[in-house]
């Protein structure tokens, strides 16, 4: 059974950094492309960013472009979330997934097979 463990959110002030991890354990991690969504309270669970197996593509939503950054070590089973120059607007919880076996849009949260709990980031401004 696939599981996915993110950590490393908290409470930053606005133009902050945090780093974001998420541990999988169980299947084979370096085969599937893997992804990161968010959610805000009364809010619809949103795209973050996305990175392919091999890590030669990544992609990203607008709002986050060139302040976010989606990275894996295949190695470690972990892909990660660089979060720089943080807005009280990131605010939510933080999810990885795993995207399905087949599947080949990125930004659709009905294409991951696989959720972790969620960390929590609070941005103050």
């Amino acid at each position: 059974q696939v599981q996915l463990v993110e950590s490393g959110g908290g409470l930053v002030q606005a133009g902050g950094s945090l780093r974001l991890s998420c541990a999988a354990s169980g299947g084979t991690f370096s085969a599937y492309a893997m992804g990161w969504f968010r959610q805000a309270p009364g809010k619809e669970r949103e795209f973050v960013a996305a990175i392919s197996w091999s890590r030669y593509s990544t992609y990203y939503a607008d709002d986050v472009k060139g302040r976010f950054t989606i990275s894996r070590d295949n190695a470690k089973n972990t892909v990660y979330l660089q979060m720089n120059s943080l807005k009280p607007e990131d605010t939510a919880a933080y999810y990885c997934a795993r995207r399905a076996a087949g599947v080949t849009g990125w930004v659709h949260s009905a294409g991951y097979d696989y959720w972790g709990q969620g960390t929590q980031v609070t941005v103050s401004s």
